[in-house]
């Protein structure tokens, strides 16, 4: 293996500044992901059923390995270098066709939208093995794990395309599964054991700001909901009561994770001596469940405009409810090492979004939806006032 691998050094240098900047490559890359999230929360709003739900899970999930994946690799690898550019160049012609076939994931783009992800997985993890082998060869060894267990969960990927209805739910989600399990047990792979997080180089203020532009961009997708739908209706007291109610909502959410919890959080992971460990539960896992919360909002966003008055339906309630209470439950836990606790403040936004739950057969999507983001009001305020305090 020693004449295998580039000869030129794609690592990272040490930065003068004690952390490199996300570069404007990976800031375009992203760009891929804005396309995605608008995709599924289209996907989830166009079929609020049980089954759709499950289906736009799993979806979500698949999309966001593709993301976070990537974002692990660019902590090590440098953009700058020319082979690294030209392979997230790569990805997001790739990630354009996965993004593209999200709609008809389950039905007659199944097997194009399998194609994209495992070559996205699959090609980006055989690149770094390539990039890495001269120059880390503990890091190339953790990706000859993770690439094997990317090529078992390609297969059910592949399998789950031709089948149909529930066999197709079934092999992908058991695919999710696999990949979802992978980093917490170090990747183990029989012959070649397995990783710590412990001993991963992470470079924790870098991965905390790929993290929170995503973030952003996440939230640019319920204000684009909220305008491109706005943009289509009369300015009735109702509409704009719903306009205002989605707007503050998003700018709540921004205040929750952006104002200092959350900055505070990130800069105890970078810091930690355990950070590689932390960085996993922190970015991997719990960002997914911010991201995840994200998209129900802007689902419910885009029924408040659309449909305020009536009754809210269950479908309606998950969406409307269920959306803050994931983003307030992410935000909390990974605000968790912080503090040593879970924030009080989100314990109430929790409890006031949980107190709506037995009126909202009576209230209508507007009203529920004014109850959540009084909610997250609550929760962003509580927090602001302790934290001056």
């Amino acid at each position: 293996m020693t004449g295998f691998g580039a000869r030129a050094n794609l690592l990272r240098e040490t930065s003068e500044r004690g952390h490199h900047k996300v570069t404007f490559v990976e800031l375009f890359f992203d760009l891929v992901f804005v396309f995605a999230v608008t995709q599924l929360s289209h996907h989830l709003l166009h079929d609020l059923s049980p089954l759709g739900l499950l289906q736009t899970l799993v979806l979500f999930v698949a999309v966001w390995w593709a993301w976070i994946d990537t974002a692990w690799v660019t902590n090590w690898l440098d953009p700058d270098r020319v082979p690294v550019r030209l392979m997230l160049l790569c990805l997001m012609l790739v990630g354009l066709v996965l993004s593209a076939t999200l709609p008809t994931a389950f039905h007659a783009g199944a097997l194009p939208f399998a194609l994209a992800y495992t070559v996205f997985q699959t090609g980006r993890s055989a690149f770094t093995i390539w990039a890495v082998a001269r120059h880390d060869p503990a890091q190339a060894l953790n990706f000859r794990r993770i690439v094997t267990w990317q090529a078992a969960a390609s297969f059910l990927w592949i399998i789950g395309a031709v089948l149909h209805d529930g066999g197709r739910l079934a092999a992908w989600g058991l695919a999710v599964v696999l990949e979802s399990l992978a980093p917490a047990t170090g990747f183990f792979v029989p012959g070649l054991g397995a990783s710590k997080a412990s001993e991963w180089k992470v470079e924790g203020a870098h991965m905390a700001e790929r993290c929170a532009l995503l973030v952003i961009i996440a939230l640019g997708e319920s204000i684009l909901v909220t305008g491109a739908t706005a943009s289509g209706l009369a300015w009735s007291g109702t509409n704009i009561a719903a306009f205002a109610v989605a707007f503050l909502g998003t700018v709540a959410m921004w205040w929750i994770y952006f104002d200092t919890g959350s900055e505070r959080a990130s800069a105890h992971i970078a810091h930690a001596p355990e950070s590689g460990q932390m960085a996993r539960l922190g970015y991997t896992y719990i960002h997914a469940l911010i991201v995840m919360g994200i998209i129900g909002c802007a689902v419910s966003d885009e029924l408040i405009l659309a449909h305020p008055d009536g009754h809210a339906s269950p479908a309606a309630t998950l969406a409307i409810l269920g959306g803050p209470a994931l983003y307030v439950l992410g935000c909390g836990l990974f605000k968790h090492p912080l503090l040593g606790r879970f924030p009080l403040s989100h314990y109430v936004g929790l409890a006031a979004l949980a107190l709506a739950v037995p009126f909202a057969g009576w209230l209508s999507p507007l009203a529920l939806a004014a109850w959540a983001t009084g909610a997250l009001v609550l929760a962003a305020a509580w927090e602001t006032i302790a934290l001056r305090e």
